[in-house]
C-alpha cells in the first residue's frame, strides 16, 4: 500500500499528503512546509499521537534538480547506436516515493544515449596482449592510424604495446567512434 496507515508524518511519500509550498524560498537552503494528510491516511507524531497537520523540513528545490540517485527515468528505445556527437534522448522521469520537492513529480529530462559498437573489451585486451606489436588492438579498435604506427614501428619497439596493454587493461582508451565496450 503507498499510504502506510499509522506510520510517522514526516515519512509519508508525497502523494499522501498536501503541503502549502511556497516557491520563493531560496534554492538549495532549508525550508519548512505545512502539510495536511489526504482524507484515506492517519499519521503519528514521534510521541505516537494522531496528526492531521504537521510540518516536513526539506531543502528548497524543484524535482528536475535532484540529484540523479532521487528519480528513475525511463530507458531509450529508438536510440542510434552510432553516432557522432553522442545522441540524446528524451526521458521520462518520476521522483522516487519518500523525497520531497517542488514541482511535477514526474518530469522530461534529455539523458545520453549509452550506446555500444559491438566492441568487446577482451578481444581489444587479447589483441594487444598478443597482437599488440603489431597494431592489430587499435585497427580492431577502428583507430587505424596508430594500428599503422604501432605496424611500422613494431609496436614501438615494444613499448608502445606495453602501454597500450596497460591502457586497454585499465579501459582508458576504447573504440574510436566513442562507444563503449559490450
Amino acid at each position: 500500500m503507498k499510504c502506510p496507515s499509522n506510520g510517522l508524518c514526516s515519512k509519508l511519500p508525497a502523494d499522501c499528503m498536501e503541503c502549502k509550498t511556497n516557491y520563493s524560498c531560496v534554492y538549495g537552503k532549508p525550508v519548512t512546509f505545512d502539510c495536511t494528510v489526504k482524507p484515506h491516511v492517519t499519521c503519528v507524531d514521534q510521541n505516537f499521537t494522531k496528526q492531521h497537520n504537521f510540518t516536513i523540513n526539506m531543502t528548497c528545490n524543484f524535482c528536475w534538480q535532484l540529484p540523479e540517485t532521487d528519480y528513475e527515468c525511463s530507458n531509450a528505445t529508438n536510440c542510434m547506436t552510432v553516432s557522432c556527437p553522442r545522441q540524446r534522448y528524451s526521458a521520462n522521469c518520476t521522483v522516487h516515493d519518500h523525497i520531497h520537492c517542488l514541482g511535477k513529480r514526474t518530469f522530461p529530462k534529455m539523458l545520453y544515449c549509452n550506446w555500444t559498437g559491438g566492441y568487446k573489451w577482451s578481444t581489444a585486451l587479447a589483441l594487444s596482449i598478443t597482437l599488440g606489436g603489431f597494431g592489430a588492438d587499435r585497427f580492431y579498435l577502428g583507430q587505424w592510424r596508430e594500428g599503422l604506427g604501432k605496424l611500422f614501428s613494431f609496436g614501438g619497439l615494444g613499448i608502445w604495446t606495453l602501454i597500450d596493454v596497460l591502457l586497454i587493461g585499465v579501459g582508458y582508451v576504447g573504440p574510436a567512434d566513442g562507444s563503449l565496450y559490450i
